[in-house]
């Protein structure tokens, strides 16, 4: 299988801490727009698991995961001021691990300049970790003796923005060198001001020189080996891949070529399956339903006219919903009437329609061989709300509708501080009843038959009600687990509105009642929506039982879109311990679905009271599995990592919010997926 990784050419080498430098020390360089970086490094008895996200053009972000005396999480993040110009060298400034508990923090302003194709020469200064050795004034303190002092040690609770340590205390001097030999082989060496005071005084770490060299090679599918040598004793080695989300694995897919719009005279002749000596409705009914099936849509509603013709579909196969348009356009063009000239395609999941795409059929025959033909379609397509149809035109054999799957699953936990990774693994059974449009009776069982999330000795030390510290005795106490048993409407209130209600065993920690109400225009970036919630503690066996904890909780959200692929959401309101503030996150999204973003969340929980962390806060991924195989899929791959898991800040876990249960298939969706079309 193909992979989208970057050029070796353009993928700058990856330091020790996961991010564009030489040995250690970093360098001035950013990734190629979206560069995703995985990056695993072994130095003496230490462990560093690195991921690098390039954010925007010049500002990457890395989250860590390391080992030195026990586990301990940290945040970087590094802005480039200036790209390399002819004369100029690049320059950036960054911060290490400045929202963690310290032991690697430190802040740097560096410049990198080439010479020629295969000499690259860094330096800089640092402060922190990075002004250990041979160390003088800050020169910062012309601004003020602020600037004077740093504060010794590092925060135990960790989680804490310490602004009033950025910058401040003594500096040093930092650089180094990278020669590239061909282009597999390149060597580094480096000047580092690093003491390794902390390693030292734990006595893991021998560092008798400031001197650190490297050894990088690069294998042809994209895998960079480095060996190295830190402080004139202590040898390491890592593993480090760049991937592009933006690109597929196989660019294009593998899906087959679509259907050709047909001549409009050729189906007049062949009128057996569209018009009345064919078996009219009935007949192209069967004909539209077979054609869509084939392309992975269900036919779900066919409303005939003389001029248009509607048909309501769910989209079960492709990852771009654009695409599932363009394909449904063509199936009717092969099929339907020649005098019919409008296609209205209505996107629903579950009976509930959702949006509605109008397409000429002059035009997808005008444009179908056209270069630019997708988006020339588009200016001429009409995107609508679909709110207002009711159940008009639907087919008889919808519903009811009753569905199954057993499978394997598998449940983690990170960050454990004795075990990065726990997991339980085991077979799952999903069941659903559909008796109405929107109407759905639903329930998963598991049995975790091998694992070792129960092992866990992290049991509750919070302060705040335990709704969510006491996982691992859910884990210890549950055999066979009755995850979910839910009855769930989805219905269109108004225009531009979607309502769910939602009530039973919501989660494998709580049960309740659930009620939520969005507004989302169908062409706007913006979305509004509320929640509110009745929840009830679960008995530890994860069966019918509830504990004595009970609590009222809700939000209010806002969503935007900001374009290039940003998208934000607000929520404000109430907590499952009971506590009041906001959820803040922000996510990249590419076109192929492929996702990355973060979040954090403020209460009036003081920082202390919350514990470990000081608040909460996690990364969320989502990876298609279309991107792994180059087929077209609607199943996603997701996992939301939090460093740390306490009770401030928790939300109650509700399957299909609204806003990621309607939004691929909104205008403003459709609109960014619209090259793909005609594909």
């Amino acid at each position: 299988m193909a992979t989208a990784v970057y050029p070796q050419s353009t993928t700058p080498p990856l330091s020790t801490y996961g991010t564009p430098g030489l040995v250690e020390l970093p360098t001035a360089q950013v990734f190629y727009g979206g560069a995703l970086a995985f990056n695993a490094t072994k130095l003496g008895s230490t462990e560093r698991y690195n991921v690098t996200f390039q954010v925007l053009p010049r500002v990457y972000g890395t989250f860590r995961y390391s080992y030195v005396t026990n586990y301990d999480r940290s945040f970087d993040i590094h802005f480039q001021l200036a790209d390399e110009g002819r004369l100029r060298p690049a320059l950036a400034i960054g911060l290490r691990d400045f929202l963690g508990t310290g032991i690697f923090s430190s802040e740097y302003f560096v410049a990198t300049k080439s010479f020629g194709s295969r000499v690259q020469v860094t330096g800089g200064i640092g402060w922190g970790r990075l002004a250990g050795r041979n160390s003088f004034d800050n020169p910062l303190s012309v601004f003020g003796d602020r600037f004077d002092n740093r504060s010794p040690g590092f925060s135990g609770r960790g989680g804490q923005l310490e602004t009033g340590d950025w910058f401040r205390g003594p500096v040093s001097l930092f650089g180094g060198l990278s020669y590239r030999v061909n282009d597999q082989l390149s060597l580094t060496a480096e000047y580092s001001p690093d003491l390794y005071a902390f390693e030292t005084n734990a006595g893991i770490a021998d560092i008798t020189t400031p001197l650190n060299v490297g050894l990088l090679y690069r294998f042809k599918n994209g895998v960079d080996l480095k060996g190295f040598v830190v402080g004139g004793n202590e040898i390491g080695a890592q593993l480090s891949y760049v991937i592009n989300p933006a690109k597929r694995s196989i660019p294009g897919g593998l899906e087959l070529a679509p259907v050709p719009v047909g001549s409009r005279a050729r189906l007049a002749v062949a009128d057996w399956n569209n018009s009345a000596a064919g078996g009219g409705v009935a007949a192209v009914t069967r004909v539209l339903r077979s054609r869509l099936e084939n392309e992975g849509l269900e036919l779900q509603g066919y409303i005939p006219g003389a001029r248009s013709a509607t048909i309501r579909i769910e989209n079960q196969r492709w990852d771009v919903e654009a695409q599932a348009a363009g394909r449904a356009a063509r199936i009717m063009a092969e099929t339907l009437p020649p005098e019919v000239e409008e296609f209205r395609v209505v996107f629903q999941k579950d009976g509930v329609p959702n949006s509605r795409v109008v397409t000429q059929r002059s035009d997808l025959e005008e444009f179908q061989y056209d270069y630019d033909g997708a988006w020339r379609t588009f200016a001429r397509a009409d995107i609508q709300d679909a709110a207002g149809l009711g159940r008009q035109g639907e087919l008889q054999e919808t519903f009811p509708r009753f569905d199954y799957s057993l499978s394997p699953y598998a449940a983690y936990s990170f960050f454990d501080p004795d075990q990065p990774i726990r997991v339980d693994v085991g077979p799952q059974l999903k069941f659903s009843y559909k008796p109405l449009p929107g109407l759905n009776f639903s329930g998963r069982l598991r049995y975790p038959i091998a694992g070792n999330i129960e092992d866990s000795v992290r049991l509750s030390n919070s302060q705040l009600p335990a709704v969510r510290t006491d996982a691992v005795l859910y884990a210890r106490e549950s055999d066979l687990e009755l995850n979910t048993l839910t009855a769930e409407y989805i219905w269109r209130p108004g225009e531009n509105l979607f309502a769910r209600t939602t009530a039973g065993y919501l989660e494998n920690m709580y049960g309740g009642v659930s009620a939520e109400l969005l507004w989302y225009p169908v062409n706007s970036r913006l979305a509004l929506g509320v929640e509110a919630n009745y929840a009830k503690k679960r008995e530890y066996d994860i069966l019918f039982g509830f504990r004595d904890y009970d609590v009222l909780t809700g939000h209010a959200s806002a969503y935007y879109d900001f374009g290039n692929g940003f998208v934000g959401q607000v929520d404000a309101g109430r907590y499952l311990a009971g506590d009041w503030g906001a959820t803040f996150s922000l996510a990249r999204e590419f076109n192929n679905g492929f996702t990355l973003g973060g979040f954090f969340t403020l209460t009036d929980v003081p920082f202390d009271q919350f514990g470990e962390g000081s608040f909460d806060k996690g990364l969320k991924f989502e990876v298609p599995l279309s991107w792994f195989t180059g087929k077209p899929s609607k199943t996603t791959l997701s996992e939301t990592i939090r460093p740390i898991l306490r009770d401030g800040g928790a939300r109650l876990n509700v399957n299909n919010r609204l806003f990621g249960y309607v939004r691929d298939e909104r205008g403003k969706e459709l609109r960014d997926g619209w090259g793909r079309y005609l594909r």
